[in-house]
């Protein structure tokens, strides 16, 4: 149940969020979602079109890269392991992975509090570390629900961004690193139905 909706929630609130204080990114994500059900009734996302919304995916992406939804996780070492200066991690250490430090890392990611989609470019991708973008962990133990998870949240995006514009609310909120990334008091937006030409 925690790896289920809890987390999840957690994303979906976070991009969201990110999408309404970033207004040119939410109606690029309307429109690429608008293109792909245009001559659909009822509107509804099939599993064929997940493939299909590129831009909605980057955006999903850099949001769990500002504010993933476990932002610790532990691990034990399983044998000795030997880091790049020659210190040894001996097996059986219990190790605290620090998925928000990396994330936020301006060695690994430039200017890393900026909230920019385009890091997640195929092209980009490319480039990038396999292991500094882990919102869902990494090796033999990762998330075995991640591929679930952004199902859910591409399909409760592209359809709340089909019917409703995402308006910020005036308080800027504050990160609270708990076992579940969440906001102090809350994460507070302003939702507008959009009307029938605009869907």
């Amino acid at each position: 149940m925690f790896g289920g909706h809890d987390t999840t929630a957690s994303g979906l609130s976070w991009v969201l969020y990110n999408l309404a204080r970033h207004p040119e990114y939410q109606e690029r994500c309307r429109q690429e979602v608008q293109e792909l059900l245009r001559d659909r009734e009822p509107k509804e996302i099939e599993w064929d079109d997940l493939a299909q919304l590129p831009f909605l995916t980057m955006c999903i992406k850099e949001s769990l890269r500002l504010h993933p939804s476990i932002p610790v996780i532990s691990r034990r070492c399983t044998q000795d392991i030997v880091l790049p200066d020659g210190r040894v991690i001996p097996k059986g250490v219990i190790c605290f992975i620090n998925i928000i430090g990396t994330h936020h890392n301006p060695a690994v990611w430039p200017d890393p509090e900026v909230y920019d989609p385009s890091r997640f470019d195929p092209e980009n991708v490319k480039e990038m570390s396999p292991l500094a973008f882990i919102p869902f962990s990494a090796g033999p133990r990762n998330c075995i629900g991640q591929t679930f998870a952004m199902t859910e949240m591409k399909v409760v995006l592209a359809l709340t961004l089909l019917r409703f514009r995402v308006l910020p609310d005036d308080t800027e909120p504050r990160r609270k690193v708990d076992m579940i990334m969440r906001a102090e008091g809350g994460l507070w937006l302003r939702v507008e139905p959009l009307e029938a030409g605009q869907q």
